[in-house]
């Protein structure tokens, strides 16, 4: 994790959710271990009361549009309609994540054929410009529909809408003494990464997102990085 540290003060002077326009969810510039201010209970009530409203809310509403999604994408490729994605949640409690399939039916395999992108793929667990997205799935990744089906991942109480990102148990040591800080919370939807713009950032930068979000949780900030995400979502689609 030493790269995270040495990325720390170039960050703290860029703003770290900066966008454009220059403001941010959060201004804080300490990052440690332990969590550096830990919210009142009537935080986690509130956020746990509007995760459910909202999420049930979204669910309701976003239905039949999620039926197009699905027929979509089995006419695209015939393959399955859902992505089950292992997750390590809070206190380390294990799920599946769900997301509208954006890959060929054997993408893990098609890695294996390719040495350079397996490589690339396993330095920051993800492709700039991954050849395994279905022509449904570019689509659903630029407006982020792909991500919508956590919803129901939220309304059960295994996600957040707003929290560090998503990650498989294999990322964990990746966090090095970082890990147990992490799993010290619910990952969300959205998050300080997905409104950084700064989408393709290392992997050791990431971890310094999400470290930053935990030490500033506060009602305002998820609120303000809701707010943030809509922006990031209506001018991703065009809107």
């Amino acid at each position: 994790m030493k790269q995270v540290i040495s990325t720390k003060l170039k960050h703290e002077e860029e703003g770290l959710v900066s966008n454009s326009g220059g403001d941010s969810a959060c201004n804080i510039s300490a990052l440690s271990t332990p969590i550096v201010r830990e919210p009142s209970r009537f935080y986690y009530t509130v956020k746990r009361l509007i995760d459910t409203v909202l999420s049930l809310s979204g669910l309701i509403v976003l239905m039949p549009i999620f039926l197009v999604i699905a027929v979509c994408i089995k006419l695209d490729d015939r393959g399955e309609v859902l992505h089950f994605r292992k997750i390590v949640g809070q206190h380390g409690r294990h799920f599946y994540a769900l997301k509208f399939r954006t890959m060929i039916p054997n993408a893990d395999a098609y890695l294996q054929q390719y040495p350079e992108l397996l490589r690339e793929y396993q330095k920051n667990m993800k492709l700039m410009h991954d050849p395994r997205i279905t022509r449904v799935g570019r689509f659903l990744r630029k407006t982020s529909l792909d991500e919508f089906p956590q919803l129901f991942n939220v309304l059960v109480g295994q996600m957040s809408l707003v929290g560090p990102r998503i990650i498989h148990p294999g990322e964990l040591p990746r966090f090095g003494e970082f890990a147990q800080k992490r799993l010290s919370v619910k990952p969300g939807i959205t998050g300080l990464w997905q409104i950084s713009g700064r989408q393709h950032i290392s992997y050791d930068e990431r971890v310094l997102l999400d470290m930053k979000y935990i030490d500033t949780r506060s009602g305002m900030n998820d609120l303000l990085i809701l707010l943030k995400t809509l922006k990031v979502l209506l001018v991703h689609t065009g809107t």
